[in-house]
Order: C-alpha cells, then structure tokens, then sequence
C-alpha cells in the first residue's frame, strides 16, 4: 500500500519507464510522509485505438482529479 498505475502511449524505453515509477513514487513518498519500500509502481501501454476503452472508460469520476485535454 499504495500502488501507483501509470498509463501512456507505447513509445518509452524500459529505462525512462523505470525513471517515470521511481519519480512518480518519490513524489508521493514525500507528500505521503511514507517510505518508498510501501509503495509499488506499474507502467502500461495502452495503444491510442484502445485508449478510450482502457482507460477513459475504466476510471471513475470521482478518482479523476485531473483530465486531459486534447
């Protein structure tokens, strides 16, 4: 506890997305006043054409603080 999913387009190498997790992570282990050994990070893929099926539509409006605009 917790765990932090992050889902973009394919395009990143292994290394930026283990650059991503660890930023993501350090982030929250400052905010959360945690240590990062509680934390857990996975990175997906998502392709574009499935992007609204897999994620658009998967996440709840209330857990959105954020949207994107495009």
């Amino acid at each position: 506890m917790p765990h932090i999913s992050v889902k973009m387009y394919p395009g990143r190498t292994d290394e930026m997305k283990k650059r991503i997790a660890e930023k993501v992570r350090d982030c929250l282990v400052e905010e959360m006043q945690m240590e990062a050994k509680y934390f857990s990070v996975s990175v997906e893929d998502v392709e574009k054409a499935d992007w609204q099926a897999e994620v658009v539509d998967q996440t709840a409006e209330k857990d959105l603080y954020i949207k994107a605009d495009f």
